[in-house]
C-alpha cells in the first residue's frame, strides 16, 4: 500500500473525485472532500475512515487525488479552498504550518493524548506511519541475504540493479550516508556532498521507482533485486504469495500526515473526520489493512497479533526517525540539486 507518486511536488495533476460510500442510503447531512495519493492506500484509507465516518455522521466524504502541493498552496492563497482535508508528507506539513497554509487541529474533537507524540503537531495529525526497509528477492542471492545498507552499495557481493525511489524526499540521501558510515545520531545536518559521492558509486545500477507498484514490480520480477521499499509495499507482496527478504536494520521511520488547509470551507466536518481518522478503530483497521503502523497507540491491542507483530513500531531497536523539521528548512535547496544530479 503506498502512494502512486509524488507528483505534488512537481506540480501535476489531479483526479475526479469520487464519493465514498455511495449507496449506502444514508441521507446526507453536507460533504467534505478528502485528497490522498490514490492507489491502494486510499482506497485502504476510505474503507477504515471514510465509510464508517459516512454511517455515522451522514456526512459523504469525496475522494480527490493525488496530493499536490502547488494545487494545494495555490488554493489556500486564492481562497478558493475546495479541499478539507489531506494526506501530505511529514516535512511538507512542516513547511505549510510554518507558511501559514493549514487549519489548526481542533483537540476537543481529536484525541491527542492516544496519538503517537512523535507524528503530532497543533497543525497536523499522523496519517499513517512507515519504513523504509532494505528489501531484495531471494531468488537472486541465493543463501547471501543483505542485512544493511552498505550491503545495497556493495554490488560484488549483491550484483545486480538497485532500486531507489525518484524523488526529492527524506530517505536515500539518509542511506547513502549510513552506507558510507555516518552513525545515525550524525545524520543531520545532512553532508550532502558526501551522500552525493556515495550515491555516485552506483548510480550506473540504480533504477528509480516513482510508485509503490513499480517498486514491487522492479524486485518480484528481479529487474532490481535489492533496494530501498515501503514496508507495506513488501507486505502486500508476502500477502499475494511473493516471497520476498526484508532486513529492518535501520530502518527509516516517517508518518504521512492529515492536514486541513487554510480557508477549509467544511472545517467542522474536517474535524470530525480526523477524528475518525485518527481513532484506535481507525488506525487499527487501516494498519490490518495495509501494513504501515497505526500513531494511535491504543490501535495495536485491536489488531490481530500476527499482524500487529511485525510492523514498523515492532522493529525499533535501530529505528531511525527521518528528520521532517530540516527537510522543511532544506527541501527546496535539496531538490534543486537532487533533480540536477539525476539528470547528468
Amino acid at each position: 500500500m503506498s502512494r502512486t507518486s509524488k507528483i505534488g511536488w512537481i506540480g501535476g495533476l489531479a483526479l475526479g473525485a469520487l464519493v465514498a460510500g455511495a449507496g449506502l442510503g444514508i441521507a446526507q447531512s453536507g460533504s467534505i472532500v478528502f485528497t490522498s495519493w490514490g492507489g491502494t492506500t486510499q482506497d485502504a484509507q476510505k474503507q477504515s475512515w471514510a465509510v464508517p465516518f459516512t454511517k455515522k455522521t451522514g456526512i459523504a466524504v469525496k475522494q480527490d487525488g493525488p496530493t499536490d502541493y502547488g494545487k494545494f498552496k495555490a488554493m489556500v492563497e486564492s481562497g478558493n479552498v475546495s479541499w478539507d482535508v489531506v494526506d501530505v508528507d511529514g516535512d511538507f506539513a512542516a513547511a505549510a504550518a510554518k507558511d501559514g497554509l493549514l487549519e489548526p487541529i481542533d483537540f476537543s474533537v481529536v484525541q491527542r493524548a492516544d496519538l503517537d507524540p512523535r507524528f503530532v503537531s497543533d497543525m497536523a495529525v499522523g496519517s499513517f506511519y512507515y519504513s523504509f526497509v532494505l528489501g531484495f528477492n531471494p531468488a537472486s542471492f541465493g543463501e547471501k541475504a543483505p542485512k544493511s545498507w552498505a550491503d545495497v552499495f556493495d554490488t560484488k557481493t549483491f550484483p545486480g540493479k538497485r532500486t531507489f525511489y525518484k524523488w526529492s524526499t527524506p530517505g536515500v540521501l539518509e542511506i547513502a550516508l549510513l552506507a558510507d558510515g555516518v552513525p545515525a545520531d550524525k545524520l543531520y545536518p545532512l553532508d550532502l556532498d558526501r551522500a552525493f559521492k556515495k550515491l555516485d558509486t552506483i548510480k550506473a545500477d540504480i533504477v528509480w521507482w516513482g510508485t509503490g507498484a513499480q517498486s514491487q514490480q522492479l524486485l518480484a520480477s528481479g529487474e532490481a533485486p535489492i533496494g530501498q521499499f515501503w514496508n507495506g509495499r513488501l507486505f502486500a507482496l508476502e500477502q499475494g504469495g511473493t516471497k520476498v527478504g526484508i532486513s529492518w536494520e535501520q530502518n527509516l521511520t516517517a508518518a504521512d500526515m492529515l492536514v486541513v488547509p487554510k480557508g477549509s470551507k467544511n472545517k467542522e466536518a474536517a474535524m470530525k473526520f480526523l477524528a475518525e481518522a485518527t481513532s484506535p478503530e481507525g488506525q487499527a483497521s487501516f494498519a490490518t489493512d495495509s501494513g504501515y503502523a497505526p500513531i494511535n497507540l491504543k490501535s495495536p491491542a485491536l489488531m490481530p497479533k500476527n499482524v500487529a507483530a511485525d510492523l514498523p513500531d515492532q522493529h525499533t531497536a535501530s529505528q531511525i526517525n527521518l528528520d521532517m523539521g530540516y527537510w522543511a528548512a532544506h527541501r527546496d535547496e535539496i531538490g534543486k540539486r537532487w533533480y540536477a544530479w539525476q539528470a547528468q
